[in-house]
């Protein structure tokens, strides 16, 4: 009987230290996350993890930038430009809490039963795989987004998350932010763009690498076209 009853305590001892690990593996995680999560409320990211797999990708070379070097708030930039990417990427931006559901079960249906692939990525989400996560299409990133998209929709602003969207995603092959892509392909600062060059740079995001080429392809002109049509339509809630 007494050597049942250690038997017992023993493997009660044995569940509460798996426990407590568990536990202090589950605090350690969630505040390396949100660590950054918070520091970013104020801070402007220095760098994302694309940037970094880019370099790599291509070898390391001295003329690609491992930096955002050219950030603009939110306030100076062109209305054009914000109004161009939520037409063209998230229309229900201000109204989803990071997840646009009706999307997301449309994807699920086409994907499966269709040939052609459908996403259904909120800008939320963009921002949060391209901030703090790489860009392969696996079950644990999707999961991972949607983590980090939950802590950005909780700790920062919708205006926080549109302004580092705008600052830091890839818009051709070694740019990264509005303003550098203002400067390679118009000249000229994001906070003066077009209707129209708002409109072209917001088509070109499906695919930057590819799409942000002259002449025009004629499918970016066909997008850019819909994104201007929507453009007085857009509101940009402050």
């Amino acid at each position: 009987m007494k050597k049942k009853r250690k038997r017992g305590k023993g493997k009660k001892l044995i569940r509460l230290r798996v426990w407590k690990i568990a536990f202090d593996l589950l605090l350690f995680f969630v505040a390396l996350t949100i660590a950054p999560v918070l520091l970013y409320k104020f801070v402007n990211p220095p760098t994302t993890p694309l940037m970094w797999i880019r370099w790599v990708e291509s070898g390391a070379p001295k003329n690609l930038p491992l930096h955002l070097n050219a950030w603009v708030r939110i306030e100076q930039l062109s209305p054009n430009i914000a109004k161009a990417v939520l037409a063209a990427e998230d229309q229900k931006f201000f109204d989803h809490n990071g997840f646009d559901w009706l999307a997301i079960e449309y994807a699920i249906q086409t994907n499966l039963t269709k040939d052609r692939k459908v996403g259904a990525s909120t800008i939320s989400m963009q921002t949060a795989r391209n901030v703090f996560l790489w860009q392969t299409r696996t079950w644990s990133r999707k999961l991972m987004e949607s983590y980090f998209t939950i802590l950005i929709e909780f700790f920062w602003s919708k205006q926080r998350i549109l302004e580092i969207y705008l600052n830091v995603i890839e818009w051709g092959d070694g740019i990264f932010g509005c303003e550098q892509a203002a400067q390679k392909h118009f000249k000229h600062s994001s906070k003066t763009l077009s209707p129209v060059e708002s409109a072209w740079m917001a088509a070109v995001l499906p695919s930057p690498r590819h799409w942000a080429i002259r002449p025009t392809p004629e499918h970016v002109q066909v997008r850019q076209v819909k994104i201007l049509d929507a453009l007085p339509h857009i509101k940009i809630i402050k």
